[in-house]
């Protein structure tokens, strides 16, 4: 069935602003904020003398901004909130009161919200300390599946991904695998690198993932990732 130039117009807003979920308020591919948030950032440690990352507390206990199956230090000034992926779901279907819309608009939010295996819980913004880009973390059910098996799934499952290399890691207790790759979007014709690592759990699995405006800005922000790795532990 044909869909009306109306609908498709529908439609296509309704993907934006779902897609607005895991990509915060503020546009990442905004060249202004981009600039100007660089230059606060090197105005600061200029200032501070220093350019190692610092941590900005813990998230991932109970009562902390994103409650998660582990805990580790956030950098400073990243900001974390966690993701209500039921939440959004609803919100999603609730958006039309057409069935087609509804059920289109739901089938976006799934396909945001969750990537293989697991499903986003939580983002750290990076634009309060300078960069564009986000860490994010995502959840699964306790299952059979490795950490290894989880993360390959899960890069598997984002698309246009070439040049995986894994590795495993050891940190707070915890057995894991991390991956660096490359990510070619079709839609706007680069290619950048991409970070994530995945660890498994009692509660079920966890993947940390760090992506970014471009690579440079994903090479700016691996001082936070490995801050987070090294500092992982199980809740």
């Amino acid at each position: 069935m044909l869909v009306g130039a109306g609908q498709v117009r529908r439609r296509l807003a309704q993907a934006a602003v779902l897609a607005g979920l895991l990509t915060g308020c503020a546009g990442a591919a905004d060249d202004e904020a981009k600039t100007s948030a660089s230059a606060s950032a090197s105005a600061d440690a200029a200032e501070a003398g220093d350019t190692a990352v610092k941590s900005g507390g813990t998230i991932g206990a109970a009562g902390s901004a994103c409650e998660l199956p582990v805990s580790f230090d956030i950098a400073e000034y990243w900001e974390a909130e966690a993701v209500d992926a039921g939440a959004a779901k609803e919100k999603a279907a609730d958006s039309s009161a057409d069935s087609e819309e509804s059920e289109f608009a739901q089938e976006i939010a799934d396909a945001i919200l969750r990537q293989g295996p697991v499903t986003a819980a939580c983002e750290v913004d990076a634009k309060p300390a300078g960069n564009i880009g986000f860490l994010r973390i995502w959840t699964g059910e306790p299952g059979d599946d490795d950490a290894r098996a989880v993360l390959e799934a899960f890069v598997a499952a984002e698309g246009g991904t070439s040049k995986a290399k894994y590795r495993t890691f050891e940190a707070g207790g915890l057995s894991g695998v991390e991956v660096e790759y490359l990510h070619t979007s079709k839609l706007l014709e680069e290619t950048k690198e991409e970070s994530a690592l995945a660890v498994a759990t009692k509660r079920g699995p966890v993947v940390i993932h760090l992506g970014g405006f471009d690579t440079d800005e994903h090479r700016d922000m691996l001082p936070a990732y490995e801050l987070a790795k090294r500092t992982l532990r199980a809740t």
